[in-house]
């Protein structure tokens, strides 16, 4: 099977150490660059030790970003920079014919007037928002395949859509009046020295933040959207907890069909099982949950898994889902070499079981 030439810009996040990690054990990627400002010089085993016993640690170097050089080189750049500017690499990379998997937010949504709402300044390249994907492999596969632009999305939207997409695109449940409560380990906020989140502010605590419009709730709005075709707005809570790792999401969601009766709760509960299963029950990366079975973040870290189960509840006639999934591989690094393998035409599951 024909090998890739990738390269990473930004390796040295959470995220991009986590594509370092996907990728050195890839079977048919060829990682051939890492950049990183502050790290240019020194081996991937200096900054990483951890891979220091890959025959690639000693001799691949960190390098300052160079658009120009890295479209020499790789044929697949992964771009695991802040939003706003991972555009100024993705411009011209695409123009020198590579394929860019972007795991900021620059990409996710289709409307330059959105992004500016949330992310307080103007789009960097709305051009690029006509071009690109949004890389959820299990709904946008097929245009996975044929893009040169792919925006990886985040980590909060994947732990809500996954969930959400099957039951609106199946009208089991009213668009309006959704509620989702997250909760997500320290790293989904970077690697940065930022007081937020040194050990003792963080231990022993959790606290809720970005109350009441955090930036993700742009993409999963628009995602919702496009599901249930028809605007779509929600409350979302973040939270973050003193955990390495890990999103734990529930969902608080209104049936289209009022139950009542044991008989019509019984109903619904065959359509939700089937609904799910029809999205599901053949992606590798999705895990539906049966019987008395509940999302748990220690059963999804290190892997490219979310989990999923759901509870209808008689009292107050709601349904609640929850979902479980590692935010810096199926919420960032995982997903985005899922949709490198979709691209390629790899196995799906290579380098990420």
């Amino acid at each position: 099977m024909k090998t890739k030439k990738v390269a990473i810009v930004g390796a040295s996040g959470y995220s991009g150490e986590e594509l370092v990690n996907l990728l050195l054990h890839h079977p048919h990627a060829d990682l051939v660059a890492v950049t990183s400002r502050q790290n240019a010089g020194q081996t991937l085993a200096q900054v990483f030790p951890k891979f220091a016993s890959h025959p690639k640690s000693k001799l691949l170097r960190f390098v300052e970003p160079n658009a120009e050089l890295l479209a020499k080189q790789a044929d697949v750049v992964f771009l695991a920079l802040p939003h706003g500017v991972a555009a100024e690499y993705a411009i011209p990379l695409i123009n020198a014919g590579c394929v860019v998997i972007d795991l900021s937010a620059d990409f996710r949504l289709k409307s330059p007037e959105i992004y500016k709402e949330f992310y307080a300044h103007e789009h960097p390249a709305p051009d690029l928002l006509k071009k690109s994907v949004y890389g959820l492999p299990e709904f946008y596969r097929d245009e996975i395949k044929k893009s040169l632009l792919i925006a990886s999305p985040g980590c909060y939207p994947t732990s809500i859509l996954l969930p959400l997409i099957p039951l609106l695109k199946a009208g089991l449940i009213k668009s309006s009046g959704i509620i989702a409560d997250s909760l997500s380990g320290v790293s989904g906020a970077g690697r940065k020295a930022d007081i937020d989140y040194l050990f003792c502010e963080c231990n022993e605590s959790v606290r809720p933040y970005g109350v009441p419009k955090h930036r993700h709730l742009s993409e999963i709005e628009e995602q919702l959207s496009f599901a249930a075709k028809t605007k779509v707005t929600i409350q979302f809570t973040p939270h973050l907890i003193p955990v390495n790792r890990g999103i734990l999401t529930t969902l608080y969601l209104a049936p289209e069909n009022h139950f009542s009766t044991a008989e019509e709760m019984a109903a619904l509960g065959a359509k939700i099982t089937a609904c799910y299963a029809k999205a599901y029950a053949a992606e590798p990366f999705v895990r539906l949950l049966e019987g008395k079975a509940l999302p748990d973040t220690k059963n999804v870290v290190g892997t490219n898994v979310c989990e999923i189960a759901w509870r209808l509840d008689p009292r107050t006639g709601r349904l609640i889902v929850m979902s479980a999934e590692d935010n810096l591989v199926k919420g960032a690094s995982g997903q985005a070499v899922q949709s490198l393998n979709i691209l390629c035409g790899w196995p799906e599951t290579a380098g990420l079981v």
